[in-house]
């Protein structure tokens, strides 16, 4: 899968993944989601941002997600 809204740079926030080179880390956005924010919140907050970056960084989330395996507790 290609990526066009994420950008990887080391000389830039630390080599995180960010939105189309700006200074806003793909994790900063799905953890609005996670927490409950809005599309329309989470544009308001960052103006830079489009709707179509919000949608490739909870796509990307979700694909690194499945190439590893994460430690989980059992519950019961």
């Amino acid at each position: 899968m290609e990526f066009t809204r994420i950008t990887v740079n080391p000389q830039q926030m630390g080599g995180v993944p960010c939105i189309r080179g700006l200074r806003i880390p793909v994790a900063t956005v799905v953890g609005m989601v996670a927490d409950g924010m809005t599309h329309a919140e989470i544009l308001e907050a960052y103006p830079d941002l489009e709707e179509q970056d919000i949608q490739e960084a909870l796509l990307y989330a979700a694909t690194v997600l499945q190439e590893r395996e994460l430690p989980l507790v059992q519950s019961g």
